[in-house]
């Protein structure tokens, strides 16, 4: 499994990113995870085939994850970002109980 990320950037607080990571085959767990400096990287949003969706307290009604199976890419709409949300954002996959990480990409919310 590759995952290709992107879609970060430095952006001011409410603002709002979208990230996208492209995979090369349809996987049935997507998700995204974030590690700010200092911190261990967690869990922000994961889509399970089926239609459950999971979303950390901090981010909920503000964040959405999608995903566009034909093109087999998930997403990350970010709203209303706030400084707290800066971090390296990663792209996740599980497949077959092994998980598949993205190269990962910075976003920064910042005035």
């Amino acid at each position: 499994v590759q995952l290709q990320a992107s879609g970060g950037g430095l952006v001011q607080p409410g603002g709002s990113l979208r990230l996208s990571c492209a995979a090369n085959r349809i996987i049935n767990v997507v998700g995204w995870y974030r590690q700010a400096p200092g911190k261990e990287r967690e869990l922000v949003a994961n889509m399970i085939w089926g239609g459950t969706i999971n979303y950390a307290d901090s981010v909920k009604g503000r964040f959405t994850i999608s995903r566009d199976v034909v093109k087999k890419t998930h997403y990350l709409q970010m709203n209303d970002l706030k400084p707290e949300d800066t971090a390296v954002y990663y792209c996740n996959a599980v497949l077959a109980r092994q998980n598949y990480w993205g190269q990962g990409t910075l976003v920064t919310v910042s005035s």
